[in-house]
């Protein structure tokens, strides 16, 4: 009987040989990768059953890429495993299509339950988080409130490198377009957001899950 394919990306090496661990013994790991970038183009490639990802990833944050994915492939089944506890991420996350949300500290209990959810069709949700998702989904059905929902996907992705401390020059290569356009995206964001400066757009982006502390 052939395995389930799973491809991993974190870009904590770390945290990766021990995801490794929990997954090997029970699926066939396909790789690891270490960015958002990476991860689009190894799924492309490697066309696994089930990613587990991380959100908080450099270059291109899960959740973006996620989106990329999916446009791609839309039956691919996306597990996170994060470190972020608060509900508004795994909303979010499910809202997107995620097949399973998973926190970081559960993952030896949870992740292989969560990828064999996943393979069955299924999603599956960290227990703690349940309530406070299901709430959010009876008081705000729509998600109206989430402020990234304002912005295009090219947006999100300058305003990820921006935050990462990346030059406008520096992302026009990463994005393949012109300097004068990253730097138009980025002013478009701050009308949008009601930002003033990059020091804002940073903190943005962080409080919202695009980059790390």
């Amino acid at each position: 009987m052939n395995r389930a394919r799973v491809l991993l990306a974190d870009d904590h090496r770390m945290v990766a040989e021990g995801l490794k661990r929990l997954l090997t013994p029970e699926f066939d790991l396909l790789g690891v990768v270490e960015d958002g970038f990476a991860l689009v183009e190894a799924a492309k490639k490697l066309r696994p059953d089930v990613i587990v990802a991380d959100i908080s990833m450099p270059l291109l944050n899960g959740l973006d890429a996620m989106a990329q994915l999916k446009k791609d492939n839309p039956r691919v089944k996306i597990v996170f495993l994060t470190m972020h506890q608060e509900t508004s991420y795994a909303r979010r996350a499910l809202d997107a299509g995620a097949s399973g949300f998973v926190l970081k500290h559960s993952a030896p209990e949870e992740l292989v339950t969560a990828v064999r959810s996943a393979l069955a069709g299924k999603t599956y949700l960290t227990p703690s988080l349940t309530g406070g998702v299901l709430h959010a989904m009876k008081s705000d059905p729509k998600a109206t409130k989430d402020p990234l929902a304002m912005l295009t996907p090219r947006q999100k992705a300058v305003l990820q490198l921006f935050a990462e401390g990346r030059s406008a020059k520096e992302i026009s290569g990463l994005l393949s377009i012109s300097a004068r356009t990253v730097e138009f995206h980025k002013y478009q964001m701050m009308e949008t957001l009601g930002l003033r400066n990059n020091t804002d757009l940073t903190h943005f982006a962080i409080k919202h899950g695009i980059v790390a502390p």
